[in-house]
């Protein structure tokens, strides 16, 4: 019987200590494969249909891993042409709310429309800072820069108060937090971090039919978003899918066809078990830091660990074989499936020199 060691070691080999998959998850072997094998179909030239089916399975995999029904997600290339969709949709002098330094894919879009109000607050007041203005919240559920987790449902329970919608980019959680996005409005979220799959691949939530698509314009509309794609291939498309998958981009085939094998195998582990497994080790990693005298950002529960004022030691440490980010002066170290024990503890002896 394979257990989450055995299926994972079987997938990862790194040849470096590798604590940076808030930058880039890392692929696995079966990942490896399947691109190999979509590579040569093109080289080969032979059809490429199944290359498409690998997107509705990809899409399928991650309704199934976030708990939402599979016509409510669309699957295009950035977040940020879903932010702006939804900037679209907002009326002018519409107020959105934000997180201060939040990432830049989620809140750029608001601040490309002139008419629209963007406020930013300390994320810790994001809840309490919602008023009658709000039209829209935008936030990551984890801070790319420190780790810190939104406390998302106290986001939604004051938006919901005041009649405004809540937008959540889950790009640094979906693949190791559990996020419901039946609880939010829209949901965005990127492949190539803690899902573990190749650039070129996003995921996006939205209300369905029934709920008039929250208002959006499928603006980047082409023939991919066609209720019948391939009859949707010449001038205007005249029925646009039923589902929310209208809101498609022509898809990036060797993404998705690498992206399939790296969602079946979190589904095969489990998002529960992957969130332990990483927190675990977030947590040894904090409580080693405090041996060093080092206070790390305070980011309770989170996978991701920023350590103030460490920022400058990442060059030295990559020369010593481990991989992790330097953010604005801080060092950020982030931890997923394919991590142990043993890298929390040599980056911490590395540190301690």
């Amino acid at each position: 019987m394979e257990t989450f060691e055995s299926l994972v070691r079987a997938e990862f080999a790194p040849e470096n200590t590798y604590l940076n998959t808030a930058s880039n998850g890392l692929l696995p072997a079966r990942t490896v494969a399947a691109l190999h094998r979509a590579i040569t179909l093109r080289a080969e030239g032979r059809p490429l249909g199944s290359l498409y089916e690998d997107v509705e399975a990809v899409r399928a995999s991650f309704a199934r891993l976030t708990g939402v029904g599979v016509d409510r997600v669309a699957t295009g290339a950035s977040v940020t042409e879903y932010g702006a969709l939804i900037a679209a949709s907002l009326p002018a002098g519409a107020e959105v709310l934000t997180s201060e330094a939040d990432f830049s894919s989620l809140v750029n879009p608001f601040h490309m429309r002139p008419d629209l109000t963007v406020r930013a607050v300390p994320l810790e007041r994001l809840a309490e800072s919602v008023g009658s203005a709000t039209a829209l919240v935008a936030v990551s559920a984890t801070q790319s820069a420190d780790g810190r987790l939104a406390d998302l449902p106290a986001v939604r329970a004051a938006a919901r108060a005041h009649g405004a919608r809540v937008y959540v980019d889950a790009s640094q959680s979906a693949g190791w937090l559990p996020v419901d996005p039946e609880h939010y409005d829209f949901l965005a979220a990127v492949g190539f971090k803690w899902l573990m799959g190749p650039h070129g691949a996003t995921f996006f939530v939205a209300p369905d039919a029934t709920r008039e698509f929250g208002g959006l314009t499928p603006l980047l509309a082409g023939w991919s978003a066609g209720e019948r794609p391939w009859d949707s291939c010449y001038g205007p498309v005249t029925e646009l899918a039923h589902a929310v998958r209208r809101f498609d981009v022509s898809p990036a085939l060797f993404s998705y066809a690498g992206l399939r094998t790296s969602l079946e195998l979190l589904e095969e582990l489990g998002v529960e078990a992957v969130h332990v497994h990483d927190v675990a080790l977030a947590e040894r990693f904090r409580k080693g830091l405090g041996s060093l005298g080092h206070e790390p950002v305070p980011a309770p529960g989170s996978a991701i660990v920023s350590v103030p004022g460490l920022g400058h030691r990442q060059g030295e440490l990559s020369e010593a074989g481990i991989e992790v980010s330097d953010r604005a002066g801080n060092l950020r170290a982030a931890f997923h499936l394919y991590n142990t024990t043993a890298d929390v503890d040599r980056l911490l002896d590395v540190l301690s020199a």
